[in-house]
């Protein structure tokens, strides 16, 4: 287990906003081509964001789930961080829903016949065919399968016991596994309801053995070998690389590198403002796109002036600090409150 490094909190913040960005590109008037297709990568902040999560359990998990009852703890901890204020923007989703239909604008992004998967976060398991009710909640719905997966795969090996060498040979094979899975798919953000968690296991998995490698070089604090990696992969990618090889690749390099760099003086990443957003950022990514389809109800143009984009990016800010402060983390506090007992009956 370690402190947290303060500037992966904070580069959460900057993949959400990516994210953001990414799903309103398109209505954003007189945006540069060039700027254009860069935020239409955006997609691409999830598989940072599967990389980081795999990561950050690790550290603070691997130990303390070889213990007993531990992992109903676990469980218990990652349902508190992610179902309350998933449920709330469902809710949010169900009255905008209910609007719609009310006035005669049946979306059929609002499926009520789907809504207890969403509800059960169980949606990207392979139930559905499309992205549906808010969208982002795809990952969060994988990332449930990883976390209910993990305590298995404390269970069954300890990357602390490998050598270097073989650590990173499965990282490898786990990312060439995951581009196989995907052969033919130009790219990760296709068909993710097929794709998705399968990318996010491969990832998560990953970001676990990163953490392993982490803990084992940090002593030196050397980011010359994942900063070469993360270099060649990168120029790999440019020069025609599949992405579904070379992004994760690419990410699980700049993640190392972004952990061996963590806690130095003067780093960009870890200033107080940029740490907060990064504190904010499950609010950020969860609420967005809905509050998105609800901004966008009243006005009849689709692109949109700067001034009113500002405008949403106001709220989604907004809404992401009232979200975190009144939502997520007094239900986060109320629930790992909760005590969890287990009562074991001796065999006959």
């Amino acid at each position: 287990m370690t402190g947290e490094l303060r500037a992966l909190t904070s580069v959460r913040g900057i993949a959400a906003w990516l994210v953001v960005l990414y799903h309103i590109r398109g209505a954003i008037a007189g945006l540069p081509a060039g700027i254009e297709a860069l935020l239409a990568r955006g997609y691409l902040a999830v598989d940072f964001f599967f990389l980081l999560s795999g990561f950050v359990i690790w550290l603070t998990w691997h130990d303390r789930l070889r213990t007993p009852g531990a992992s109903w703890r676990f469980l218990q901890k990652r349902i508190a961080r992610i179902w309350p204020l998933h449920a709330v923007m469902l809710g949010f989703g169900v009255a905008l829903a209910l609007l719609l239909r009310a006035t005669g604008r049946d979306d059929p992004a609002f499926p009520f016949a789907e809504l207890p998967l969403h509800l059960l976060l169980i949606q990207n398991w392979g139930f559905t065919d499309a992205l549906r009710w808010n969208d982002p909640s795809w990952s969060i719905s994988c990332e449930l399968a990883a976390y209910l997966l993990f305590p298995l795969l404390v269970v069954a090996v300890d990357w602390r016991r490998l050598p270097t060498p073989a650590l990173v040979g499965i990282a490898a094979a786990i990312l060439l596994a995951l581009h196989g899975a995907m052969q033919g798919a130009p790219s990760l953000g296709t068909d993710i309801p097929r794709y998705g968690l399968i990318r996010c296991l491969c990832e998560f998995a990953t970001g676990t053995i990163l953490a392993a490698l982490f803990l084992r070089t940090r002593a030196h604090g050397s980011i010359a070998i994942p900063g070469l990696a993360t270099a060649a992969t990168a120029a790999a990618w440019a020069l025609g690389a599949p992405e579904t090889l070379a992004a994760p690749a690419t990410f699980a390099g700049l993640l190392l590198t972004l952990a061996h760099t963590a806690g130095r003086r003067g780093h960009p990443l870890e200033g107080r403002a940029i740490h907060y957003l990064g504190d904010i950022s499950y609010a950020t990514y969860l609420s967005h796109f809905l509050l998105w389809k609800a901004f966008r109800l009243p006005l009849d143009a689709a692109m949109l002036p700067t001034w009113l984009i500002a405008g949403y990016l106001a709220l989604v800010l907004t809404a992401s600090v009232a979200l975190y402060h009144l939502v997520e983390r007094p239900a986060q506090r109320r629930i790992n409150a909760l005590s969890i007992r287990r009562r074991f009956v001796p065999a006959a």
